[in-house]
């Protein structure tokens, strides 16, 4: 019997050798790091530095979550990046759905080493999103697409109502983000499951049209939305802990350390 889900923080000190390297993550919209838990604990068993801030307004009620800012959530990632940066020699950022859009934010406006997303979200499909600055004064909330996992007995921990106000939050940090994009230039690593009941292909493809740095795609064909609960989660923990090693070794052998170069820091 699956445990309740844990809507806490998590967070890992580094403990490994060679150079100090750190991992700032986001869970989505209306979850909880319970969903990236298990992604946060096989990098810090790897003895990766750990962020993975609760998100304001998550992990309480969607009552709570309709009062809160997209810029609320991404000040809580970037906070943990800053940390994360003051005692790191390469930070990486890391996230699922949502929590990818705000990975490739910081990925955009911070020196990063690297960015690893899972179906990232990027653009809003449902023909509603094109009113909901208005819905949400008729409409306070809609159901909720939870627990989009192929694999038995799994649970994110997701409210099981979406408030419109931070749907609409949503759209907005989707639009500031997208603009941000062309300024990524570390590598990305994106996974996608190849059946996604929350973020269609279109996203992908936005996100392929905008980021120049190098970008790399693996599909997973074994897991829906919430991959990192899912069947192919142990594809997406080995292969993160790979691009970080392979992608930290690339940039020692330049003798460079992007989190040490301050100067090009981006608020």
């Amino acid at each position: 019997m699956n445990m309740l889900p844990d809507f806490s923080p998590f967070l890992s000190n580094w403990n490994g050798t060679g150079p100090r390297i750190g991992v700032v993550m986001s869970h989505g919209f209306t979850g909880s790091p319970h969903s990236v838990r298990p992604w946060a604990e096989h990098l810090a068993a790897a003895g990766y530095a750990v962020r993975l801030p609760l998100l304001p307004g998550h992990g309480t009620t969607w009552q709570d979550m309709a009062t809160r800012s997209w810029r609320e959530w991404h000040r809580a990632v970037d906070d943990a990046y800053l940390e994360l940066a003051s005692e790191c020699d390469y930070v990486f950022s890391a996230g699922l759905s949502m929590g990818g859009t705000l990975a490739l934010r910081i990925a955009a406006t911070r020196p990063v080493a690297g960015t690893v997303v899972v179906n990232p979200g990027l653009v809003l499909d449902d023909p509603r999103a094109v009113i909901v600055a208005a819905l949400k004064y008729v409409v306070r909330t809609t159901p909720a697409i939870a627990n989009d996992i192929l694999k038995p007995d799994q649970n994110e921990g997701a409210y099981t109502r979406t408030p419109v106000a931070a749907a609409h939050q949503l759209k907005k940090m989707y639009k500031d983000t997208a603009a941000l994009l062309p300024r990524i230039s570390s590598p990305v690593r994106v996974y996608k499951s190849t059946v996604d009941n929350v973020i269609s292909n279109a996203s992908l493809e936005f996100l392929r049209s905008r980021v120049q740095a190098p970008l790399d795609v693996s599909y997973l064909h074994n897991s829906r939305h919430v991959a990192t609960l899912d069947n192919d989660a142990p594809e997406i923990f080995s292969g993160t802990v790979d691009f970080i090693q392979k992608t930290v070794a690339a940039l020692a052998g330049d003798g460079h350390s992007p989190e040490k170069d301050k100067a090009h820091e981006q608020a």
